[in-house]
């Protein structure tokens, strides 16, 4: 048998239960109704929910032609669309979780051009919902849990003049970004002002458990890892051991910072790839994207509820 006959016949690797196709999401969400059913569902279960006049729980109904609520006693609506990315929004609503599904669906991301291709809104339109959704998908302080986790620097930007290698202080063209992930687990990166011990202790006192093993390569800002103190004061107590890149050494047992190098290969060729220049200002919000989705891997194409439930959780 050839290796393409092999490669036809061989089973999906991913589980049944995760797997979530094109022609599942148009069953489950063939309507802009369907998709306010969910949103509805998500952030009043059956509709139940305290009315404003009656001052308590009531059952509310689908007010037709409208995207309400209205209470069964005294008809005062509720609107599930109220404060989330979609309030006041005049595209379609089913084009808003399409967009949703296919920045959840992929693993080296997806350009607002795509989503304008796909959904059939200009680009204009592409870009807000695009942006909308990738505003979900920050972590925000997420704390990793160890007990073994790799830090990892890079610098993100055009070539600075002068010459190669490290960014010199004050260098305006790279932005410098730490990544600190765990082993088997999540990562969580951060664009931050400088890589200078102080700046990258204090991330790892502020994402690390007490206690955590750490890997890093030998770059100097990591000297102080051991002598880290907790907020409260007390010794953090985290193991340090280092990889000597400088000498062509990648891995000497466990001590290696591959997962967060393997990381940094998925960002790289997503953004230059996909993206092709992110600015700045944007950096952040793409590594976002990034994370949410690596954070969200075991997930399979399922990751699109995830984004869904933040609507939820990020509603005012």
């Amino acid at each position: 048998m050839s290796e393409r006959s092999k490669a036809i016949g061989k089973k999906q690797s991913i589980p049944k239960h995760l797997r979530y196709t094109v022609a599942d999401f148009n069953r489950e969400f063939a309507t802009d109704d369907a998709c306010l059913e969910y949103i509805k569902e998500t952030r009043f279960p059956g509709g139940v929910t305290c009315c404003e006049k009656c001052q308590q729980e009531r059952k509310h109904y689908r007010v037709h032609g409208r995207t309400a609520y209205a209470c069964d006693h005294c008809g005062s609506h509720i609107y599930p669309l109220a404060g989330t990315i979609f309030e006041k929004s005049t595209t379609s609503l089913r084009l808003w979780f399409y967009a949703a599904y296919l920045m959840g669906s992929t693993r080296c991301g997806i350009s607002a051009k795509q989503i304008q291709r796909e959904t059939g809104v200009t680009y204009k339109t592409a870009w807000r919902m695009f942006r909308q959704i990738r505003s979900l998908m920050s972590e925000g302080d997420l704390q990793l849990e160890g007990p073994t986790v790799e830090v990892d620097e890079m610098y993100y930007g055009g070539v600075r003049k002068g010459g190669t290698g490290r960014p010199m202080r004050g260098d305006k063209k790279k932005t410098p970004v730490v990544a600190i992930v765990q082993r088997k687990g999540q990562v969580l990166p951060k664009a931050v002002a400088d890589v200078s011990g102080p700046s990258l202790l204090s991330t790892i006192q502020k994402h690390v458990v007490p206690g955590s093993m750490i890997y890093t390569d030998e770059f100097g800002g990591y000297d102080g890892i051991r002598s880290i103190r907790t907020q409260c004061g007390a010794p953090a107590s985290y193991r340090h051991r280092r990889i000597k890149h400088s000498d062509k050494v990648y891995a000497r047992g466990d001590i290696h910072t591959n997962t967060v190098e393997g990381f940094w290969s998925l960002v790289k060729r997503g953004i230059s790839g996909v993206y092709h220049s992110v600015g700045q200002k944007y950096l952040q919000s793409y590594l976002d994207e990034y994370t949410f989705r690596y954070n969200r891997r075991e997930m399979g194409n399922q990751q699109f509820r995830a984004i869904l439930g933040r609507v939820s959780e990020r509603a005012s």
